[in-house]
């Protein structure tokens, strides 16, 4: 808002505000945009199969058995690690278009690894607390449930739109324009709208 009324003010009317949802669209090669896909892919399949098909596969046989509920944090954490390191070599062995989608998915497998210990500590107090304090299994499947199992669903759920999105933009040759201020675009790519 402050822009456009500066616009106004000063007679700048041919200036367009960069909100945090602009995305501008470059010419990428298709084998790069392909490329670009990748983590998206992997990031998609690891919050659509593991975290929704597996772990509703798990929850089924956890009335009797809680251990294998433990298979999906095992292998979120594997993928999720494996998009940040490969985003980290991704800086020296990529191109820049393929780079940035990188450090896209790289950022986000960042923030979920944070929000799985930071909800994962929450079932582990609610484990203590059933095991060693001898709280109620209803007082433990509150904490479990509602501040481990739940919050990171939610996560999941924003994420799997995020992600589809980046995968969406990657596709078309998109970026946003905050990930370009961070990793600047060589010259020899030329940019074709903003959007």
């Amino acid at each position: 808002m402050l822009f456009i009324i500066e616009c106004v003010q000063y007679g700048h009317h041919d200036k367009q505000p960069i909100g945090d949802n602009v995305n501008i669209a470059f010419d990428i090669p298709e084998q790069q945009r392909k490329k670009a896909k990748v983590p998206h892919d992997w990031f998609l399949a690891n919050l659509i199969v593991n975290h929704i098909l597996i772990f509703v596969g798990t929850l089924s046989m956890a009335s009797s058995w809680a251990w294998p509920m433990l298979i999906v944090p095992i292998i979120s954490l594997s993928v999720l690690f494996i998009i940040f390191f490969k985003g980290n070599k991704s800086k020296i062995t990529e191109p820049w278009f393929v780079m940035c989608h990188w450090q896209l998915a790289r950022k986000r497998s960042l923030l979920f690894i944070s929000l799985f210990f930071i909800f994962g500590s929450f079932a582990a107090i609610g484990m203590y607390g059933y095991y060693e304090l001898g709280w109620m299994k209803e007082a433990v499947y509150a904490t479990v449930g509602g501040m481990s199992i739940l919050p990171i669903m939610v996560t999941t759920l924003i994420l799997i739109l995020m992600e589809s999105d980046a995968l969406h933009q990657a596709d078309l040759g998109k970026l946003p324009h905050t990930l370009i201020e961070t990793y600047p675009k060589p010259d020899d790519i030329k940019e074709v709208s903003s959007q």
